[in-house]
C-alpha cells in the first residue's frame, strides 16, 4: 500500500468499525423510518377522506411543530423550496434585489431567491459551523454597500440588499446570534434556512426562530418525513397571517363564493402529508436519540484518525447531525473523490457536499464575496450513512 492510498484505507475502516461490513447490499446515505405507527395514522387520514389542504392532521402537525420549534406560529407547506419562496417573499424581497446566501448549500436556497426575482449574492463559510460566517459578511458588507434613506444598495451594482439567509448545514446550528447583529446592524431581516435542522438549538432556543421567520424541510431524507412537505416558523402574527393568506391562494372566506385579493400560491401541505408528519413527529425524539448515537460512535472511531476527523456540533449548541460528517485534515480535491469512490464501492453510499451556487451556470455571474473557506470545505467534506436505525 502505498502512502497516496492510506487515507482511503483509513476512510473504509472507519465505515467498517461503526456500520460492519456490507454484503451485496448497500448502506444508504439517509432513508425513512416508516413503521406501523406511521401506517395507522396515514390509514386514519385516508379514512376521514380529508386528503387535500384541509383537515385535522395539518392542523395537529402545525400545532405540534409550534411545540417543538417555540415558534409562535407555524405554516406547513408543500416543500421546503416552497417555504423559503414564500417566506422571502412576506419579508419584502423584491424582483431585482440581492439577498444574501451562503454558497456552501443545495441548490434550494438560491431557486427560492430566483422565484422571487431575485439574485443570489453569495457569501462564505465558517469552518467551524460550515455556515455562513458572520465576522467575513460584516466586513463583506462594511465594504461594499451604502445606505439610501431605508434601503441597503450594492454600490458595485446598484441593486438593494433585501435580506439574509443563513443555512444550518447538515443540522448543524450557524452562528446565528451573530448574524443577527450582523442583520440589523444593516437593517435586513434574516430568514434562516432550517431545512436540515430540525430538533437542533442554539442553547435552549431552536433554530429557525431567531429571524423574521425560517423554514424547515420533511423531503424524504430529512430526519422527519411528510413525504415532500416544509413548514414556516415565526413569532410575527401579523407575518404568518400573511404566509397563511398566500399559500392558499389568497382565497377570501366565504360559504360558496371564490374572492382571491392577491396573485398567490397553492403552497398549502395537504392533509394527507401531515397524517405522516404527526406520526413522524411521535417519534422524533427517538430518532434523534439515535442519530447522536450513531453520531458518537463515529467520533469514538476517529479519535485516533491521522487523516480524517468527525464534525461535531459547534460549542454551544445541539445538533440534531441529520448527516454525519467527516472531513480531511488537509483539503484535497482529488483525495475526496478517491475516497468517495472507495466507500461507494464498498456499498457505502456517502457524498460529498454540494457543488458550490456560484459555480453552478444559473448563478456563476451574480455578486458574490470572496469565498475561500467555501472551497476548502467542498474538497474535504463527506457525509456517511446517518439513517436514524443505524444508530439504534
Amino acid at each position: 500500500m502505498t502512502t497516496h492510498d492510506l487515507p482511503t484505507q483509513e476512510f473504509l475502516e472507519v465505515l467498517t468499525s461503526v456500520l460492519g461490513r456490507v454484503e451485496n447490499s448497500t448502506i444508504a446515505l439517509h432513508e425513512p423510518d416508516i413503521g406501523t405507527h406511521e401506517h395507522k395514522i396515514v390509514a386514519e387520514c385516508l379514512s376521514s377522506g380529508w386528503v387535500s389542504s384541509v383537515g385535522a392532521f395539518i392542523t395537529q402537525f402545525e400545532k405540534e411543530l409550534s411545540k417543538i420549534t417555540g415558534a409562535k406560529y407555524v405554516v406547513a407547506t408543500v416543500n421546503g423550496t416552497a417555504a423559503l419562496h414564500l417566506a422571502l417573499h412576506s419579508v419584502g424581497v423584491k424582483p431585482g434585489d440581492e439577498v444574501i446566501i451562503p454558497t456552501l448549500s443545495f441548490v434550494a436556497t438560491a431557486n427560492a431567491v430566483a422565484h422571487c426575482g431575485a439574485i443570489p449574492h453569495f457569501a462564505d463559510s465558517n469552518t467551524d459551523t460550515l455556515g455562513m460566517d458572520p465576522t467575513a459578511l460584516r466586513k463583506h458588507l462594511a465594504a461594499i454597500t451604502s445606505k439610501r434613506g431605508p434601503d441597503l444598495l450594492n454600490t458595485k451594482t446598484g441593486r438593494r440588499i433585501s435580506a439574509i439567509v443563513p443555512m444550518h448545514t447538515f443540522g448543524h446550528p450557524t452562528q446565528i446570534k451573530e448574524l443577527v447583529l450582523v442583520a440589523d446592524e444593516f437593517g435586513l431581516p434574516i430568514v434562516e434556512d432550517a431545512a436540515e435542522s430540525l430538533g437542533s438549538y442554539v442553547g435552549d432556543k431552536h433554530t429557525g426562530t431567531f429571524g423574521r421567520c425560517g423554514t424547515l424541510s420533511f423531503n424524504g431524507n430529512k430526519t422527519i418525513t411528510t413525504g415532500g412537505g416544509g413548514a414556516i416558523l415565526t413569532n410575527d402574527e401579523s407575518l404568518a397571517a400573511r404566509v397563511r393568506h398566500l399559500a392558499t391562494t389568497a382565497k377570501i372566506s366565504h360559504d360558496y363564493e371564490y374572492v382571491h385579493d392577491l396573485t398567490a400560491w397553492n403552497y398549502r401541505m395537504p392533509n394527507l402529508n401531515a397524517a405522516l408528519g404527526c406520526a413522524q413527529l411521535d417519534r422524533l425524539a427517538e430518532f434523534l436519540k439515535h442519530k447522536r448515537n450513531l453520531a458518537h460512535k463515529y467520533d469514538e472511531a476517529l479519535k485516533d484518525a491521522k487523516f480524517l476527523k468527525f464534525v461535531s456540533e459547534p460549542r454551544g449548541t445541539t445538533s440534531n447531525y441529520w448527516l454525519n460528517t467527516v472531513r480531511l485534515v488537509v483539503p484535497n480535491l482529488q483525495t475526496r473523490n478517491e475516497l468517495l469512490t472507495g466507500a461507494r464501492s464498498r456499498g457505502y453510499l456517502c457524498r460529498p457536499a454540494w457543488n458550490l451556487l456560484h459555480q453552478l451556470p444559473m448563478y456563476e455571474q451574480s455578486p458574490r464575496a470572496e469565498l475561500p473557506v467555501a472551497q476548502l470545505l467542498v474538497d474535504s467534506l463527506i457525509n456517511v450513512p446517518s439513517s436514524a436505525n443505524l444508530g439504534s
